[in-house]
This record gives structure tokens, sequence and C-alpha cells, in this order.
């Protein structure tokens, strides 16, 4: 799952992206709106964006309904130290889909943008499930045939990601874009490692396997061969 920050308190913003990265996903941090307003407007480049309000520039306000007019259905969360009703209500209605004020819990933080990504644009589920692959969101448990399978933060993205997308080819670069930031070059092997790790995990002393490689195209998650 790929997350945009929108923060220009640099010490939250690297804490922010800290946390989230440990947490598996993929983090594009910006320091103003007007940097983030067009990669947040380009549809489906990200599962979640988290903004500040008051940004130096053009604010968070203004950044969520530049986006909204250009097409953006990111979700997106509003972070601010202004938690009055009227605040509130000025953050959804110019698009927000939730808002947060500071300072605030991580755990919180982490549930909230659980919640906005398992009914984002596409109304997604908590629960996927392919062939007795079953993968719960809201809890991060996945079990196979009802046998609990443990996996790192970014194992679980990878899965979640080609869950999602049952049937699709996708390509290296799509899964790169998608689970890692860019900064891992076009050399890296890293998808090619962690497909290894899943296939271990998901496949191994199972007679039907779920994850295939196309060659020359990518990686498919399906029942068929």
């Amino acid at each position: 799952m790929r997350v945009m920050v929108v923060e220009d308190d640099l010490e939250l913003c690297r804490v922010l992206h800290k946390h989230l990265v440990s947490a598996g996903y993929a983090v594009d941090a910006f320091s103003n709106a007007e940097e983030a307003c067009a990669p947040l407007s380009e549809c489906g480049a990200y599962d979640a964006a988290i903004l500040d309000i008051q940004l130096p520039g053009m604010d968070g306000l203004t950044l969520l309904q530049k986006a909204r007019e250009k097409g953006s259905r990111t979700p997106v969360l509003l972070l601010t130290v202004r938690g009055t009703v009227q605040d509130r209500v000025r953050g959804l209605d110019a698009g927000a889909d939730d808002y947060m004020v500071k300072p605030f819990a991580y755990e919180e933080l982490d549930a909230r943008l659980r919640a906005l990504i398992r009914r984002g644009p596409a109304q997604r589920g908590s629960i996927l499930e392919v062939d007795g692959l079953r993968l719960d969101a809201s809890t991060r448990r996945v079990t196979r045939d009802g046998k609990d399978i443990r996996l790192s933060g970014r194992e679980f993205a990878l899965l979640e990601y080609m869950m999602h997308n049952e049937g699709v080819v996708l390509t290296r670069e799509q899964i790169e874009k998608h689970i890692w930031n860019a900064e891992i070059g076009s050399a890296s092997n890293v998808v090619d490692v962690y497909i290894r790790y899943l296939r271990r995990k998901i496949d191994d002393g199972v007679p039907l396997k779920l994850i295939h490689t196309i060659r020359g195209a990518g990686y498919r998650l399906s029942t068929e061969e």
C-alpha cells in the first residue's frame, strides 16, 4: 500500500515516515502543498494520504480541494491542531474522509488509516480470500486452509496488493512503485526476493500454487496455472 504524507514539521514528518514504513507502507513525504499537488491529483497513485492543514504557502484544505477538482479519489486523513466542530466541518466539506487532532496516538492513526484504505475508492473489504488463502486487513492475519501464516510488513503488503489484483499480471515496476519507494533503484531484485519469500510461506507443501511467474511480464496471483 502506498501512502502520501504532507507535513511541514520536519521532525514529525520524519517520525511519521519512519512509523509508516515500519508498518509496511511505501511512503512519499512532502513538506509543502505545492510539491504534493500534482502527485495527489494523479488518479490511483496512492491508497491514502495524510495531510497537515497548516502548511506554508498553499494550506492543506486548498491542496485537497485542488486534488478533488482534478478527479482525485484518494482517501484523505487531515491532521491539525484545530479541533473545533467548525474546523472538522470545513475539513470534511473540503473533501476529507477523516480528521485527527494533534497530538495523536499512533495506534489510532494506524487504525484510521487501515479503515480509509479498506473503504477506499474501490470500496474494498477487509477480508480477501482466494482458494483457501485468507487475508484479514483489519487484524493483519493471514491463513491458508485454516493454518496461520506469519508475514513481515512488506510481505503482508505485497500479498494484499496481489490479492486485490487477483488474476492480473503485475509488472515488477508496478509492484516496486506500490510497495517500495522509488529509491530502491531499477537494478534492484527486491521484488523477486519478496516473491520467493511469499512462495515459501504461501505455496510450499500445497498442491495448488497461487503465485505464478509470467515470463517477460511479471507476477500473478491466481488459481489458474
